[in-house]
């Protein structure tokens, strides 16, 4: 049986029989809302929120389940299942029939809906729009979509209306495994600054003597011991520096090597987002919820939710119990080459790979790329997709920053990054040139953390033309547009130390990329080895990325944009910012120029007076609506800012 109550006055209360074998138990809706107060999206009208709680279980000896970690170490129900609950957030058409049909499901990142604030371009950090200015453009809504979210992180913070599931722990003998493991501690640079250190796991033990904690200002330092009287458990998920009022150094690694307790079955949230996306799509029982058959299902995620994608697709969860498939098409945005940290026992999904952060975790390994090849460094061979008849169609968007700090050269080249690849015809690839990781409308070139002002340049206008072109080729079969990347033969895509950038004063030149290297172990991570053959793009003589898609600040400019930066004082100097661009604005005028020292031109030298301005972004925008890598109304939003800029002159 399975059980789908909802609020009455939308689906009403069910109670609808289903077979033995559902890995969907029960769908509990505990909510259902207008959005917005009613507000109507173009020809669909108005959608309804609906917010609940999904149950399922899966089959531990199942072929599709055997490969989650520590499955064998779950507790088992009375029919020998393995049992998960996960939050579930659906907004759908209020009347389904003039929805598109399709579900449109983003994998939550840390909990979070990202999409608002992102693909949208409303205001960041909100979870649960209850206005129409809260959810910006709202595209996908004026599409049609079903929109989907499910927990599948269960360390995931449910603050403010975030996301999660709840797992087993696994065990032997009936208490919890416990095992040595490490956590890089960091204060700073990836949120505020912290008195104490949360900690990944319990600690089987609260005596310092049973643990070892060591600090290093830069990653590639060595590890220096702290003291026993330097630090000590608060309690067995806390720990603080001593003595007392000690704070933690900003950006400094610190790293707790300890024993550890209460390992979740965290690899449950790949087949939890499996079975709640194919109950939806493919039971007709879940019709009570969407209102109407859903024809497709697509999946977009960005950074972590990207890499998530990746993993999901590489580790066969693509694939359903019953042999269907999940994902008809799939939009990974930022992840590079990346997976996450998850399926493995005492996994640590929030980690990210970056220079100077979360180095030594596991994230990078091969394969990278679509396409079949060879890794001459493990000597294996491989392809992310499966090609077993469940892959699905696939795009990867990425910014500037991803090439220097995610491997992203590797997606499209091979291992030694000697040669370009032939990606397979159900993959398409893009850079979004000039853009930082994270961008987004609204953005700023404040500094914070960084050197240099950081990157305000928003890669949305083109993720929002290729999720059009996603849905298109999956439902019509239309093909998107090429990828579009720099290239080995193109003489577009370099070594870091090649990077032709122009000699701006003031202004430190990023040099190395983060080396991408096969994984070792975590727990004691050793000097690393030989490293894949990452790559960057080279730019133009203004310092500008030459290949991808160039939107209109790189096309017709007013400045330098870069997927680099680096920290300043009192963080770590020297490193890459884990996540930030650097913007490097264009001199006024000529004589402005001379005095800097500028070898780039000055606005007044690029652009005779206002209207050449214009002409030169209508140009770029007409040219990327006939690529299908702009929306029309995102054209229209590019000539209205052009009118509107400042910093030409009349």
């Amino acid at each position: 049986m399975v059980r789908v109550l909802a609020a009455a006055g939308v689906v009403g209360s069910l109670l609808l029989s289903m077979p033995a074998a559902a890995v969907i138990t029960s769908i509990e809706i505990e909510r259902t809302e207008p959005l917005a107060g009613g507000a109507a999206f173009g020809a669909v009208g108005g959608y309804v929120r609906m917010i609940g709680v999904a149950r399922g279980e899966v089959d531990p000896i199942d072929p599709a389940n055997r490969g989650i970690a520590n499955i064998d170490k779950a507790p088992r129900n009375a029919r020998g299942m393995v049992e998960y609950r996960t939050d579930i957030v659906i907004l759908r058409p209020a009347d389904a029939a003039k929805g598109n049909g399709r579900i449109l499901y983003e994998v939550n990142n840390r909990g979070r809906k990202m999409l608002f604030g992102t693909l949208m371009d409303a205001p960041a950090g909100n979870n649960n729009p209850d206005t129409r200015a809260e959810l910006g453009n709202a595209l996908p809504l004026r599409l049609g979509f079903t929109l989907v979210w499910s927990g599948w992180d269960a360390d995931a913070p449910r603050a403010n209306g975030g996301l999660a599931m709840t797992v087993p722990v696994a065990g032997e003998d009936g208490k919890p495994i416990a095992a040595m493991i490490r956590d890089e501690l960091v204060s700073g640079t990836r949120g505020a600054p912290v008195d104490t250190f949360r900690l990944s796991y319990a600690a089987a033990s609260t005596d310092a003597a049973q643990a070892q904690l060591t600090v290093r200002r830069h990653q590639a330092e060595a590890r220096r011991a702290v003291p026993a009287g330097g630090w000590a458990f608060v309690d067995a998920r806390t720990i603080r520096l001593l003595p007392e009022g000690t704070k933690p150094e900003p950006g400094s690694l610190y790293e707790l090597r300890y024993r550890a307790t209460g390992a979740k079955v965290l690899g449950l949230g790949f087949a939890a987002t499996r079975d709640v996306v194919s109950w939806l799509r493919h039971d007709p029982a879940a019709r009570a919820i969407t209102g109407r058959a859903m024809t497709h299902a697509l999946a977009i995620g960005i950074s972590q939710s990207g890499r998530y994608l990746r993993d999901h697709i590489a580790q066969g969860f693509n694939r359903d119990e019953r042999g269907r498939r999940v994902f008809d098409g799939v939009l990974a945005h930022i992840a590079g080459v990346g997976r996450v940290f998850l399926n493995q026992p005492f996994a640590q999904p929030a980690r990210t790979n970056t220079q100077h952060e979360d180095h030594d975790y596991p994230e990078n390994a091969f394969p990278f790329a679509s396409a079949p090849l060879t890794d001459p460094i493990t000597q294996t061979t491989g392809a992310l997709l499966r090609n077993d008849g469940f892959d699905p169609l696939l795009i990867e968007t990425n910014t500037s920053t991803e090439y220097w700090q995610k491997g992203a050269s590797l997606l499209h080249t091979d291992p030694r990054g000697e040669r370009d690849v032939m990606l397979p015809s159900g993959v398409r690839v893009y850079l979004v040139a000039g853009t930082q990781h994270g961008g987004r409308a609204g953005m700023t070139s404040d500094p914070g953390p960084a050197v240099h002002p950081r990157n305000p340049h928003n890669p949305m206008p083109a993720l929002r033309a290729l999720l059009v072109a996603l849905d298109a080729w999956v439902v019509r079969g239309r093909l998107p547009p090429p990828s579009r990347v720099p290239t080995i033969a193109g003489g577009t895509l370099v070594p870091p130390a090649a990077l032709g950038f122009p000699p701006l004063p003031g202004v430190v030149v990023a040099r190395t990329a983060n080396a991408v290297t096969p994984p070792g172990d975590w727990v004691d991570p050793q000097p690393a080895g030989e490293a894949y053959g990452v790559l960057v793009p080279q730019v133009d003589a203004d310092g500008n990325e030459l290949g991808g898609i160039r939107l209109p600040d790189i096309a017709a400019p007013l400045g330098t944009y870069t997927g680099w930066n680096f920290y300043k004082a009192p963080y770590p100097e020297g490193a890459l910012a884990d996540r930030d661009g650097s913007f490097i604005a264009f001199a006024a005028t000529k004589a402005e120029r001379d005095k800097r020292g500028d070898p780039r031109p000055a606005i007044a030298e690029r652009y005779a007076d206002h209207a050449a301005y214009e002409a030169a972004v209508r140009k770029v925008v007409t040219a990327l609506v006939r690529d299908r890598l702009l929306l029309e109304e995102d054209a229209a939003a590019y000539v209205a800012r052009a009118k509107a800029e400042t910093r030409v002159a009349p």
